[in-house]
């Protein structure tokens, strides 16, 4: 088995599944292939690593992280939590049901931690490029070793991209932006609100990131904040200090003219329009080219390059379902790696993916959204031996989730749910998210003691 070699770009949520997949399965006596992780930065986690840095990192390299402070995970910790690795196995408690950036990536780390995954991951080395051997059916992956600065490469049967697809942004241009005085940034590089504190600010999108960093500026003191949308608006019940208005047609000096006629000043603006799937490292036969959706065409199963299935990608969906939903592929790439999954045929495989693709073109709102990639989870678990949970009721907590939300935009991170792997009730946070302004693990953690009153009239 030594014989087969796998490489894995990337050691985010998606590449860390990949080798817990194949440990899970050494667990279970059998013998594993060679594995080679190569991640960027300096350390695990991916996305959930957080980098005050912007623009290029340490060694020159564009930065892949877009996380910024004071991050709160903006859907229940239920509906992402790993069927083999619980919250209550990691906390020793239960949590509430929206934890900061550091209490999740602590609990990533917790997991992969128990497994002697790190030896299998090289850090700061990037993927330069990969070329196909169709005599061989080898990939030749060729890297940079940032630290001593040295290429060199490595031959692999199988390669694995777990590179993500939330770090190369998508920049619309807008006449006049030019002469904006203030800062234009895209959210890839906002990394706080605290810099826009009394500011009125001007966010462009309407994604999750648009609703997310636009809510946590109004918490954190911004003087006012407007979400430009272009075909729909977000739509939940805003607070005063908070509005949606049409697209942006262009900008005069500090002033932004909309669709609908509206000029207003702002001293910030942050485009919160999306990333590319960017594979600069990847040759155009072997290069997913998609838009963010949750069924990118040309991979079966969403997972496997249909020209080439030896190439393997994870994580490339547009996302309700996370952490598991990497693991449920992981899991089923591992079992055709190791020969216990076998492929159909390619224009089987086709027709597979045509009725998917059809499915997802159909689909009208969030609650459909949510059914969908809840089957498509379903489908994989069917494949493999991941340990099952029930997609049902995390579908539910989706939808209450999205009802929340729209209910009130400010509070639905007070609300709680049941696990679905212990079936333990999250307990409810000890401050309220509008008030609570330190998103550390240690005061999430551990409730603050009251100060010891003294009466006036002893």
């Amino acid at each position: 088995m030594k014989d087969k070699r796998v490489g894995i770009i990337g050691a985010g949520p998606s590449g860390l599944a990949m080798i817990r997949a194949f440990e899970a399965f050494k667990e279970k006596g059998h013998a594993m292939p060679e594995i080679m992780c190569f991640e960027k930065q300096s350390n695990w986690g991916g996305m959930w690593n957080y980098t005050w840095r912007t623009g290029v990192g340490k060694y020159g390299e564009p930065i892949h992280g877009s996380m910024y402070k004071y991050l709160w995970s903006n859907g229940p910790k239920e509906c992402l939590e790993f069927s083999d690795y619980s919250f209550d196995e990691h906390f020793k408690k239960p949590i509430s049901s929206y934890p900061p950036r550091p209490v999740l990536f602590d609990y990533i780390q917790g997991r992969i931690k128990k497994s002697k995954a790190r030896d299998y991951i090289r850090f700061d080395t990037t993927a330069r490029w990969v070329s196909y051997d169709e005599e061989t059916k080898k990939f030749t992956l060729i890297l940079d070793d940032l630290k001593i600065d040295k290429t060199y490469s490595e031959e692999f049967d199988y390669l694995v991209v777990a590179s993500g697809h939330f770090s190369t942004p998508n920049m619309p241009y807008f006449k006049g932006i030019e002469n904006f005085p203030g800062t234009v940034i895209h959210a890839h590089d906002f990394r706080g609100a605290d810099q826009f504190k009394g500011q009125n600010l001007l966010l462009i999108g309407s994604s999750y990131s648009a609703e997310d960093i636009g809510v946590q500026c109004y918490k954190h003191g911004a003087q006012s904040v407007t979400l430009s949308y272009r075909s729909n608006p977000i739509g939940v019940n805003w607070p005063e200090g908070i509005k949606e208005l049409p697209l942006v047609t262009h900008f005069d000096g500090d002033t932004a003219h909309f669709k609908d006629g509206t000029t207003e000043k702002y001293d910030a603006v942050i485009m919160c329009t999306g990333y590319q799937h960017k594979f600069p490292f990847l040759p155009d036969n072997l290069r997913l080219k998609t838009k963010n959706n949750l069924y990118p065409d040309q991979l079966y199963k969403g997972v496997f390059f249909n020209d080439l299935p030896e190439l393997i990608y994870l994580g490339m969906q547009d996302q309700y379902y996370t952490f598991n939903m990497f693991d449920a592929q992981a899991w089923v790439a591992r079992d055709f790696i190791m020969d216990t999954y076998k492929l159909p045929k390619k224009a089987e495989r086709r027709l597979d993916m045509d009725k998917w693709l059809e499915r997802n073109e159909n689909l009208q709102s969030s609650h459909d959204h949510v059914d969908f990639q809840t089957d498509y989870i379903k489908d994989l678990l069917a494949l493999s031996d991941y340990p099952d949970f029930n997609l049902d009721k995390v579908a539910e907590m989706f939808k209450s989730w999205l009802n929340d939300k729209a209910e009130n935009i400010l509070t639905y991170r007070d609300k709680t749910y049941q696990s679905v792997v212990t079936g333990t009730m999250a307990a409810e946070h000890h401050t309220e998210w509008m008030d609570e302004l330190d998103d550390s693990k240690e005061r999430f953690l551990y409730e603050p003691e009251e100060e010891e009153t003294i009466p006036e009239n002893i």
